[in-house]
């Protein structure tokens, strides 16, 4: 009897137990928001699970951000009319669903409420904090990003990977980011800074070196830019100033612009036209070139046509393939990574 009576207590205690934690389990829910602070310091709470992003104003670079934490299936607008253009292909491949998805903004860039609240986004991107309020004011959860710093772009990966609970996917980008830098410091530490290449980043058309970041991303592939010390964007040129500067390399945009550097007879005596070393940056989720995810390759493809004996090793090709399987997780084939690499 004794025993039996022991055994029913022990019964009686376990199911004590086992209501209390099933007590506890059912009242424990997970918070279904999160707040993160964005990049101008304002607090927003946003969904804890983000499945529906809009990109506004500068819309292929934001998204470049989102590819960068290979979610560029969350994005729900299309591009705007002055990315509808073949050398924007690339964002269909890295989020093919956009290219059916309406533009939620004007000409000028104004965001279209109307078009935004029947897209129904969980949360909106923008590099314009003066968007913030209006979007607000009719229920849109709204996170500002700026980019004032090339090295910026981590801060933006970051954020986005809170915003979207991708951690880990952040910390491989920037891991990726630092490498990619590290390996360029390496292999030019024996080249003294007086025999580094001199560039230039040059628009022919507006006459322009048309974007401040090429200071940071020729210095840090082993260049030495010929503009560096003005801030301006865009820095106007003419050409007494280049043939005074007589870069070694000139980086311009397209293919169509090499063909425009190098045939303007008033360039003909500058060192990188007569030795054929005008390049065009590559170009995919964006111009390489200009703000972008993409910038630890451009530091790599520009360190290899700054300093081609001193990176002999490295094979662009398998590290654009590499990079957009790893990081944007898409799988490119052998003429799409070429197609890239030719600013096509």
């Amino acid at each position: 009897m004794r025993t039996s009576r022991l055994v029913a207590a022990l019964v009686a205690i376990l199911a004590l137990v086992l209501t209390g934690c099933g007590a506890g389990a059912a009242t424990a829910t997970p918070s279904d928001t999160r707040t993160i602070t964005d990049m101008n310091g304002r607090t927003v709470e946003v969904p804890a699970t983000v499945s529906r992003v809009a990109t506004l104003g500068a819309v292929p670079v934001i998204n470049s951000f989102l590819f960068a934490l290979g979610k560029g299936e969350v994005i729900v607008n299309g591009l705007p009319d002055f990315a509808r253009n073949p050398r924007w292909k690339y964002q269909y491949v890295f989020a093919p669903q956009i290219e059916q998805q309406p533009v939620t903004q004007s000409a000028d860039r104004q965001p279209s409420t109307e078009k935004l609240l029947e897209l129904k986004p969980d949360v909106v991107l923008t590099m314009n904090k003066e968007d913030a309020e209006p979007l607000e004011k009719v229920g849109l959860k709204v996170v500002t990003l700026k980019w004032r710093d090339p090295e910026d772009v981590t801060k933006v990966v970051d954020l986005l990977g809170q915003v979207l609970d991708q951690p880990e996917r952040a910390r491989a980008y920037t891991a990726y980011f630092n490498q990619s830098r590290e390996r360029i410091a390496e292999a030019l530490a024996a080249v003294p800074e007086a025999d580094r290449t001199t560039a230039l980043y040059l628009s022919h058309k507006g006459m322009t070196r048309p974007h401040l970041i090429a200071e940071w991303w020729i210095t840090q592939a082993g260049g030495r830019s010929v503009t560096a010390g003005s801030d301006q964007e865009p820095l106007k040129l003419n050409i007494e100033q280049i043939l005074g500067w007589d870069p070694q390399v000139i980086f311009v945009s397209s293919p169509a612009e090499i063909t425009a550097v190098t045939e303007d007879p008033r360039l003909a005596g500058v060192a990188a036209v007569r030795n054929k070393r005008v390049y065009a940056t590559p170009i995919a989720a964006h111009l390489w070139g200009n703000r972008t995810s993409e910038q630890p390759l451009t530091v790599l493809w520009a360190a290899k046509q700054l300093h081609p004996e001193q990176l002999g090793g490295l094979d662009l090709e398998n590290e654009v393939a590499r990079f957009y399987a790893d990081i944007y997780r898409v799988e490119l084939d052998k003429a799409q990574v070429d197609e890239i690499l030719a600013g096509l």
